[in-house]
């Protein structure tokens, strides 16, 4: 197989523009393998180092100039999705959104290193109301260190080549392969990491007495009830304060959650299982202090603990 180097000597700029564009725009191919065969090439004089330079940087900018006016029109719906597709889970909106705080140009310049950073920082930029030429001189000059270096190392590691031309026969036939087993480890690596954060949280339950304690001593908290509508109907009662969220609603409702207080979500599913996932969402949505209550809403009964009546509407019956 002599991908990507065969077919760049075919298709050439075209398929550098159109592999960085794809990439940039959010689609988990990376671009990498594309660029470091393109800088090899240069080495061989197939392909212009500064064309591939400019076809590059171009793809990159008109992919980013895209997310930045999505971002500017949409705002948070766009970034929540994006948010999900990120290339790395653990990088939320909220950081972004904070590191423009105070640095978005160095976060602009940096961002292409970043994983999922590079996503969600135009669209970022656009919802803050930064202005397009700004945005797009320091956008630019992220964009063209990024691609610099992995061109040049391209670029370097063909000079080599030319001292043994028998390795650009193996590099050509192993690098399709090199591709394959990337993207494989790609999502690999995001259900690994997936996992991770599910794990960690199930581990971070808060115990039913601690909840009680900080509702006695009157501490600011926020707790959610993950219930389904129809749980609530042979027992309708829940936590002190509770409000009512269904898990499908939770992203869509994200913004009503405070940011300064603990978050405690509940349900009545084994291990908890609905309250982590909830938490996991709301973690990468920006809410850091998340906790699955353990043992949710029947171990909170089963303590005795005061609960509130929720009122549950009765539909008219026609006779």
């Amino acid at each position: 197989m002599e991908l990507p180097t065969h077919i760049l000597l075919i298709y050439g700029y075209f398929l550098l523009f159109g592999w960085v564009l794809v990439e940039q725009l959010g689609v988990p191919l990376p671009a990498m393998p594309v660029l470091l065969a393109a800088g090899a090439l240069s080495s061989q004089n197939e392909i212009s180092f500064s064309l591939a330079l400019l076809v590059g940087l171009a793809a990159s900018l008109m992919a980013d100039s895209s997310w930045f006016f999505i971002g500017r029109k949409y705002g948070h719906h766009v970034l929540r999705i994006l948010c999900k597709l990120s290339l790395e889970p653990t990088i939320c909106v909220r950081r972004t959104q904070d590191s423009f705080g105070s640095r978005r140009d160095v976060t602009l310049m940096i961002a292409k290193f970043v994983p999922g950073l590079a996503t969600l920082a135009p669209p970022v930029a656009g919802e803050n109301g930064m202005s397009f030429g700004r945005f797009l001189l320091f956008d630019g000059i992220g964009s063209t260190l990024w691609l610099t270096v992995l061109l040049a190392a391209g670029r370097f590691f063909g000079d080599l080549l030319k001292r043994d031309p028998n390795v650009l026969d193996w590099v050509g036939r192993f690098s399709g392969v090199l591709l394959v087993l990337g993207i494989l480890g790609f999502f690999l690596g995001r259900v690994y990491r997936r996992r991770m954060v599910l794990r960690n949280l199930v581990a971070s339950r808060l115990e039913p007495e601690e909840l009680k304690r900080q509702l006695d001593a009157g501490e600011p908290v926020y707790i959610v009830d993950l219930r389904h509508p129809l749980e609530l109907l042979p027992d309708p009662f829940t936590l002190p304060g509770a409000v009512h969220f269904s898990p499908d609603a939770l992203a869509a409702r994200h913004l009503e959650i405070p940011r300064d207080c603990d978050v405690v979500l509940f349900c009545t599913c084994p291990s908890e299982a609905t309250a982590a996932k909830a938490a996991m969402i709301l973690h990468k949505l920006g809410i850091d202090r998340v906790r699955p209550l353990r043992g949710g809403y029947d171990e909170w009964k089963r303590l005795g603990y005061p609960m509130d009546a929720v009122p549950i509407a009765t539909p008219l019956v026609q006779l």
